[in-house]
């Protein structure tokens, strides 16, 4: 599959939306194929919070041999998203400034900060224009205001199960999600494993948010009627346990903060105006049973885009659909970019 992992050097300083300064960071990212001569066969996948910049590791469904993202027709491209422990600077980094690692003093990206970020990879790899720029929830998030930014670069974009702007619902779950990592008494530690039992119930806490009403009936229904020790218990037990074993609490919490940031009208200018600058080919995506990226996210992003595309993914596995509905999403692509 020709898939290969690069490290890349930011170099410089990077002055972040929250006033502070980071210089000489590391980018980890993937590239699966080649840049073709003309340099127009690009696609730029934006992942999720805890995925890292593998999407053949996290989206199988899409990206690989035989599937609609694949080598033989594309350049494909994913970068691991700064705060993330999957290879970019986080807070397990070395401060250039101290000599010692970041941890709780991290200072986090907003997804505009990513976009600037990867702008600079950008032109080292020499792109200069983007085929298809796709990515849901958190992922979404930057490109949407990465092609806010630079609105000739992308052709083509596929938002999913993302927003303009994160909501004061969205907001609350990542506050409370902190809140279990500082309630851990080794939050304080100033050490890797710092907050890590704190991380797992903030998990339980975050895929309340990812999966709707329907998919825990079908999944986690108790056909004993058991008193104690119940299918939901377990499962959220296990995936604070599943989620430990792969991610850091550290970068976990900075990247709720990185996704509480959002807001495209941050400065003088609206949300709505920075959406009607976007001239990229748009296909906006929503998922109907999704809690924490409800449709009328989707539809206020289709609303200001123009002549963008809305269309609504039926499905019942809550906003993790978009990892999921793959059938689906190839439906809506096809006829998509054959326009």
């Amino acid at each position: 599959m020709n898939k290969t992992l690069h490290n890349y050097t930011f170099r410089g300083s990077l002055k972040l939306e929250s006033g502070k300064t980071i210089r000489d960071f590391n980018l980890a990212y993937t590239t699966i194929g080649e840049l073709n001569p003309e340099k127009d066969n690009a696609v730029w996948i934006f992942h999720a919070m805890t995925a890292n910049s593998d999407p053949s590791d996290w989206w199988p469904g899409m990206v690989g041999e035989g599937k609609f993202f694949n080598a033989d027709k594309h350049f494909i491209i994913c970068v691991n998203m700064p705060g993330s422990c999957y290879g970019s600077v986080n807070p397990l980094s070395v401060n250039p400034d101290t000599g010692t690692p970041y941890y709780r003093n991290f200072p986090f990206f907003t997804p505009l900060d990513m976009a600037v970020a990867f702008n600079q990879l950008r032109e080292y790899l020499g792109i200069n224009s983007i085929y298809l720029g796709i990515g849901g929830s958190m992922g979404g998030q930057q490109l949407i205001v990465w092609a806010t930014r630079q609105p000739d670069l992308f052709r083509y974009i596929v938002p999913i199960a993302t927003n303009a702007f994160h909501s004061p619902w969205g907001k609350a779950f990542n506050a409370s999600q902190r809140m279990a990592i500082e309630a851990d008494p080794s939050w304080q530690d100033g050490n890797p494993d710092a907050g890590m039992a704190g991380m797992k119930v903030a998990r339980s806490v975050a895929l309340i948010s990812y999966r709707h009403y329907e998919i825990y009936g079908k999944t986690q229904h108790d056909a004993d009627k058991a008193l104690e020790n119940t299918k939901s218990e377990s499962y959220q037990k296990y995936q604070g346990e599943k989620l430990a074993k792969r991610f850091n609490a550290l970068s976990y919490y900075m990247l709720t903060k990185s996704m509480d940031s959002h807001h495209l009208g941050r400065g003088v200018f609206e949300a709505e105006e920075m959406l009607e600058r976007i001239v990229s080919k748009c296909l906006v995506i929503g998922i109907s049973s999704d809690l924490l990226y409800p449709v009328c996210e989707q539809e206020f992003l289709a609303k200001h885009i123009p002549g963008s595309q809305l269309a609504i993914i039926d499905s019942f596995y809550g906003h993790d659909g978009f990892l999921l509905e793959d059938e689906k999403l190839n439906a809506l692509l096809i006829p998509f970019l054959s326009r």
